[in-house]
C-alpha cells in the first residue's frame, strides 16, 4: 500500500508561481515512479508530469513544458510540482500518484495509487 498526499494549491493570479508537495508513505518511496495529473470541471483527467525512480527521467505535456518541473526527494519521500507563469487554463485538482512497475508513464491507468487532490486556481 502507498498513502500519497498532496498539498501547496490556492488561488493565485496569472503569471505567479506554485509549488505543490506530494508526500508518500508504505512502501519504499526511492523505488516507484511519480506523475502528476490534473482534472478540470467537466474535463477527463489528464497527464501533466511523471518522473521516474530517482528523478533522473522526466516527462511533460507540451501545454506545461518550459513552464512546471516535477521534482523528488527521495530522503523526505516527497515529488514536487513547481508551477512558474500560470495561465488561468491550469485551474484543476491536481493529483500525485505512484507508478510501481513503470518510469514514469503517461497514461492514468498505469498508476496504482492516487492522492485525494489539492485545488488550483488561477484567476485572469
Amino acid at each position: 500500500q502507498v498513502q500519497l498526499v498532496e498539498s501547496g494549491g490556492g488561488l493565485v493570479q496569472a503569471g505567479d508561481s506554485l509549488r505543490l508537495s506530494c508526500a508518500a508513505s508504505g512502501r519504499t518511496f526511492s523505488l516507484y515512479a511519480m506523475g502528476w495529473f490534473r482534472q478540470a470541471p467537466g474535463k477527463e483527467r489528464e497527464f501533466v508530469a511523471a518522473t521516474n525512480w530517482r528523478g533522473g527521467r522526466t516527462t511533460y505535456t507540451d501545454s506545461v513544458k518550459g513552464r512546471f518541473t516535477i521534482s523528488r526527494d527521495n530522503a523526505k519521500n516527497t515529488v514536487y510540482l513547481q508551477m512558474n507563469s500560470l495561465k488561468p487554463e491550469d485551474t484543476a485538482v491536481y493529483y500525485c500518484a505512484a507508478d510501481l512497475v513503470g518510469t514514469g508513464r503517461t497514461m492514468a491507468d498505469a498508476y496504482d495509487y492516487w492522492g485525494q487532490g489539492t485545488q488550483v486556481t488561477v484567476s485572469s
